[in-house]
C-alpha cells in the first residue's frame, strides 16, 4: 500500500514510500550530496529502496548517469514509478535483483549505498516487520563493501554511509582494496559522539586517510537543523568531501 508522495529534499523531488516499509530520511540526503559526480560520470547504488537517495543524486548532479538495483520487487516498482514521476527517465534507471549477484555491464565511476545496519538478527528491533529488510543483511557489511569495489574502475569512488559504531569494520573491507579513505562523523549536536559515518574511498587509491570535521545536525539544546544540515536536506549544497 501506498500514500501520496512526499516532497523530498526540500520538494526537489517526489517520492512514493511504502506506508508499512523503510522511509527515508537523513541518511539517503547525506550519501547523495557527497558523491561528487562530474558530467558524465556513471554511478549504481546498491539497494536503493523506492530510490530517495538516487532521485537525490539526480537532482544534485544533474548531468551525471545513474542506476539502482533493488531486491524487493515492490520497492523496485516504487522506485521505478519515482524516476517517472520526477522526469527522470532520460538518464535514471532500477534493475530489479540482488545487488550483491548482479553484474553490472561497465566498470563504474561510482557505487554507494546505504547497507543494512546489522548483520545479527537477535540486535534489529524493527518497529515493523516491514522495515527488516532494509535494516537486516543477509550478507555481512564485507560482502556488501567487496561487491562494490567490484564494480568500479579502477580510480572509482565508493561511497558509504553507516552506524558509527562499524567504522572498524568498514576501513577492515577498504584495507588492500581502495585508499586516500576520508570519513565524515555525523554527530546529532556539537559535543555529542557521532551516530553516523559516511566513509568515501578511491579503488586502488594512494594516500593518507582524512577525518573530516563532523557533521552536526542540530542547534545545541534544540531540535532545529543547523545551517549546514539544513541547506544538505532542502538539496541546496553539496558534501566537499575532498579537496
Amino acid at each position: 500500500m501506498t500514500r501520496a508522495p512526499d516532497a523530498f529534499l526540500g520538494g526537489k523531488i517526489n517520492l512514493h514510500q511504502l506506508e508499512d516499509g523503510y522511509r527515508a530520511g537523513m541518511d539517503a540526503a547525506v550519501l547523495a550530496a557527497a558523491l561528487g559526480l562530474k558530467p558524465g560520470q556513471r554511478a549504481l547504488e546498491f539497494g536503493c529502496g523506492a530510490g530517495a537517495a538516487l532521485l537525490s543524486a539526480a537532482s544534485l548532479y544533474p548531468e551525471a548517469h545513474l542506476t539502482g538495483i533493488e531486491r524487493d520487487p515492490e520497492a523496485a516498482a516504487l522506485a521505478q514509478s519515482n524516476i517517472v514521476l520526477n522526469g527522470f527517465e532520460d538518464r535514471v534507471a532500477v534493475t530489479e535483483g540482488d545487488a550483491l549477484s548482479v553484474k553490472a555491464a561497465r566498470e563504474l565511476d561510482a557505487v554507494f549505498f546505504n547497507p543494512p545496519f546489522f548483520d545479527d538478527p537477535t540486535a534489529l528491533r524493527a518497529p515493523k516487520s516491514g522495515k527488516a529488510p532494509a535494516w537486516m543483511s543477509d550478507a555481512g557489511l564485507e560482502a556488501w563493501m567487496e561487491a562494490g569495489l567490484k564494480r568500479l574502475k579502477s580510480g572509482g569512488l565508493i561511497t558509504v554511509i553507516q552506524r558509527a559504531d562499524r567504522l572498524d569494520d568498514l576501513l577492515l573491507a577498504l584495507k588492500g582494496r581502495a585508499g586516500a579513505v576520508v570519513i565524515l562523523p555525523i554527530q546529532p549536536r556539537a559535543g555529542e559522539p557521532a551516530k553516523r559515518v559516511l566513509v568515501q574511498a578511491i579503488k586502488t587509491g594512494k594516500g593518507p586517510l582524512e577525518l573530516l570535521p563532523p557533521l552536526t545536525l542540530h542547534e545545541t539544546g534544540g531540535s532545529s537543523f543547523t545551517p549546514e544540515a539544513d541547506a544538505i536536506f532542502r538539496g541546496e549544497r553539496r558534501l566537499a568531501l575532498r579537496r
